[in-house]
């Protein structure tokens, strides 16, 4: 199951990007990799007070989302999807700059996480 989270100012959330963020994300499952896929993902965004964000090693009110993506390890490496981590890291980009504003871009950080095979489960059984 392809999981996200974002790690985000919760000064930058509100109903609105919260939605924003969790379709646009799930839709980006959905374009690399095929919508009835897409419909697998979670997102968690995970809003962290401005007290307790910091970056260069000072507290900071930029919005800077995080995003890591969690997904198994084949799924990187498909031979039906070429080149999947560059395009996911492209659409997660443009996911979240459509949620926040084009001022966000350059501070959008992603990470693709690989699961290996044997080492997640679903519901108590080994996936």
């Amino acid at each position: 199951m392809p999981h996200f989270t974002v790690h985000i100012s919760e000064s930058a959330l509100d109903t609105r990007t919260e939605e924003s963020l969790i379709r646009g994300l799930t839709d980006v499952i959905g374009s690399v990799y095929g919508e009835r896929f897409g419909q697998l993902a979670a997102v968690d965004l995970i809003g962290i007070p401005q007290r307790r964000r910091g970056l260069a090693g000072k507290p900071t009110t930029r919005i800077a989302p995080n995003i890591t993506l969690s997904l198994r390890e084949v799924a990187y490496n498909h031979p039906d999807v070429p080149n999947a981590p560059a395009r996911l890291i492209t659409a997660i980009t443009d996911a979240v700059t459509a949620a926040l504003g084009e001022e966000t871009r350059e501070e959008v950080t992603v990470a693709l996480l690989a699961v290996p095979e044997g080492r997640s489960g679903v519901g108590g059984r080994v996936a």
